[in-house]
């Protein structure tokens, strides 16, 4: 499968440089009169987008190039592509960064005009905010995404008590947390103060619409989902009036339309460079798969996608899971045969990239993807598609760097594949996230699953969790997957709010799937956790350190949960095994168990002669695996060790993560 992704993938890659055939050029000083030659450059990719059209239209020979020379490029709206700005089998259309400049593709704008205000802080007027036709939540200094008012502004605040379920959300605070003046006071409008909570695996983001301070209760914009429950919930407050109150924080007051900024020490806000963002996405790619209008062969490459913004309705937000209701920046329908290459995403509030309905065989590669208010990619829908052309299959997404995500949306994933099969996600480097590094499948229990014949080999996924969240996993997966395999994937320091940092995280449903030669270890509640499912096959595996158990299983069903084989588990604390394991609906055998500084291992609650006496493990070992120095996480294998005598095969790190760019 992976000899054919990477066929497939340097098939559909046009070639570095730029490719004989037409070329137009683009920069920030040029003039949408020109004609777009070097010497002549249009100044608005919407002009050069008009002259690759006409090109098409008239069958022009060889690739049609649109080359953005260094420099931000505003843009008033979302750049649409549809089936006319398609290339064909045999010509490619490509918008690239011009060889060696920076060129940004911004949705942001730029606040200027600041004076001195009250105590520390500087002020500029918005009159589109006062006017009500514009409200930001995210405002760029410098480059650098500043923080919105916040209260705490380090740690959080606890909800007293199990979290709400009634209508609209009723937070019971402590003490004088929150105030009744950031719902009704005469300097914040309804609209202003938010509260950001984290429900076990979720968050919902809300406005303040009322305090009783005696009382101890606020009532919020909207209403929790029936899956947000968490006791005790950590929360914070953003965007009061007093939240300002650190330098580097900013506050946006509505009705005044004023923005008011606390400089960090040596800025000075006379010179530095403000962008606020007033667009929700940059770039949508429009086909029609139904109907066969599809958008073919199109290309970015070297680009930088930056500035973006979230709208939130009057009814706030509050997640399902994996921030699955935030939309990509860039967003395609029907895109057949497209790439997105060594492009940057950053400075965005949604996913970077989101290839939604009837998108086949695109490649997603040696991008970086940072500062992101929600996740990295996502693939697929949470829509099961019955007509086979509004499928989404056969991605590729390789060689990227996914990090410090979930800025706003905490519950976002590094990479998301809903109803979506083919996929091949391989060599990238996946960390600093709140929630699940990769997650895969859209279908809790045995029902229809469209997920299946998914490869997650080769990446790096690290630092997940964050003790933020809970229940998520490094690599996490849902539903029956025939033709699922997570191989070769190193995965470490997982951490969770309470329960729930598992390394390989097979949840509801979760069947079929071949999880082998991972190394995981590192997480806070064991290396592998399954829910529920049948038939997984777990072999070859290093399991090591976790803090509260190595191996957890949690629901006894009529079938086989899976076959654990030529495994190596090593720890150092915690238990063997967490969770359910009373009956005989699981195999393991060829193992090797060691904890170092001796003691009895329990298998659950068994010895290891009883635990054999099951019918568990009966090939299997306690010995020293000889690691070369598991202190350092080096899990090399020295010569006589008494896992390759039970077959286990050396498993090869070097691989791991992104490769380097071919020059």
């Amino acid at each position: 499968m992976m000899m054919t992704a990477l066929l497939h993938l340097t098939l559909l890659l046009p070639a570095a440089g730029v490719a004989p055939g037409v070329v137009f050029h683009v920069a920030p000083n040029g003039t949408d009169d020109g004609t777009g030659a070097a010497d002549k450059p249009f100044r608005t990719v919407e002009r050069a987008q008009e002259e690759v059209r006409r090109s098409i239209a008239l069958k022009s020979a060889g690739d049609i190039t649109v080359l953005l020379h260094g420099g931000r490029y505003e843009l008033s709206k979302p750049l649409h592509f549809g089936p006319e700005d398609s290339g064909t089998a045999t010509r490619a259309v490509v918008y690239a960064a011009s060889p060696g400049e920076a060129a940004i593709l911004s949705g942001g704008r730029i606040i200027s005009g600041w004076s001195k205000g009250p105590d520390q802080q500087w002020m500029a007027h918005v009159p589109l905010v006062r006017e009500g036709q514009w409200y930001f939540r995210q405002l760029f200094v410098n480059g650098r995404r500043a923080q919105r008012a916040r209260t705490p502004n380090g740690g959080f605040f606890r909800i007293d008590g199990p979290s709400s379920q009634e209508n609209p959300f009723r937070l019971k605070f402590h003490g004088s947390d929150l105030k009744k003046a950031w719902a009704s006071g005469p300097t914040a409008s309804q609209d202003d103060v938010e509260v950001v909570a984290m429900l076990a695996w979720a968050e919902l983001r809300m406005q303040i619409r009322d305090v009783d301070e005696s009382a101890r209760i606020a009532v919020l914009s909207g209403n929790a989902r029936p899956s947000n429950r968490e006791t005790d919930a950590q929360y914070y407050v953003e965007n009061a009036p007093d939240g300002l109150d650190a330098p580097g924080e900013w506050r946006l007051d509505r009705k005044k339309g004023i923005v008011f900024y606390w400089p960090l020490p040596g800025e000075d806000p006379a010179t530095a460079i403000f962008i606020a963002p007033a667009l929700p996405s940059l770039v949508h790619l429009d086909g029609e798969p139904a109907s066969g209008k599809l958008i073919r062969n199109l290309h970015f490459r070297g680009l930088t996608f930056s500035h973006t913004d979230v709208p939130l309705d009057s009814k706030g937000y509050a997640d399902i899971q994996a921030a699955v209701a935030i939309g990509g920046d860039l967003r395609a329908t029907g895109a057949v045969d497209c790439s997105v290459d060594q492009c940057v995403f950053t400075h965005l509030s949604g996913y970077g990239i989101e290839l939604g309905r009837g998108c086949k065989r695109n490649a997603i590669t040696r991008n970086e993807i940072f500062d992101m208010g929600a996740g990295g990619v996502k693939i697929g829908e949470t829509t099961q598609r019955q007509n086979e052309a509004d499928r989404t299959v056969g991605t590729t997404l390789a060689d990227n760097s996914i990090h410090d995500c979930g800025l706003i949306f905490h519950s976002a994933v590094g990479v998301w594949v809903g109803q979506s099969s083919g996929n091949v996600i391989s060599h990238n480097e996946i960390r600093d996230l709140f929630y699940t590094g990769i997650s895969v499948g859209w279908t809790w229990g045995y029902g229809p699953n469209q997920s299946k014949d998914n490869l997650v080999e080769f990446n790096h996924i690290h630092r997940i969790g964050k003790n933020l969240l809970s229940d998520m996993g490094g690599i996490y997966t849902l539903g029956v997957q025939p033709g699922t395999v997570l191989r070769q994937n190193l995965i470490h320091d997982v951490s969770a709010f309470t329960y729930g940092g598992w390394g390989i995280y097979p949840d509801e449903g979760s069947s079929e799937i071949l999880i082998e030669k991972n190394v995981v270890h590192g997480c806070k509640s064991s290396s592998f956790r399954q829910h529920y499912g049948r038939e997984n096959i777990v072999r070859n595996n290093i399991f090591a350190f976790g803090k509260e158990n190595q191996l957890m299983r949690k629901v006894m069903e009529d079938h086989r949960s899976f076959t654990l084989e030529r495994n190596i588990i090593y720890w150092s604390e915690g238990a063997l095994l967490g969770g359910t394991w009373s009956d005989d609906k699981y195999k393991l055998d060829h193992n090797v168990y060691w904890k170092p500084g001796g003691g009895e291992i329990r298998f659950a609650e068994w010895s290891f002669d009883d635990w054999k006496k099951r019918g568990q493990d009966e090939s299997s070992v306690i010995a020293d695996p000889l690691f070369m120095d598991p202190a350092r996480r080096d899990f090399r294998l020295r010569p006589g060790s008494p896992a390759l005598e039970r077959g286990f095969q050396p498993i090869d790190l070097q691989a791991i993560g992104p490769r380097p760019v071919s020059k």
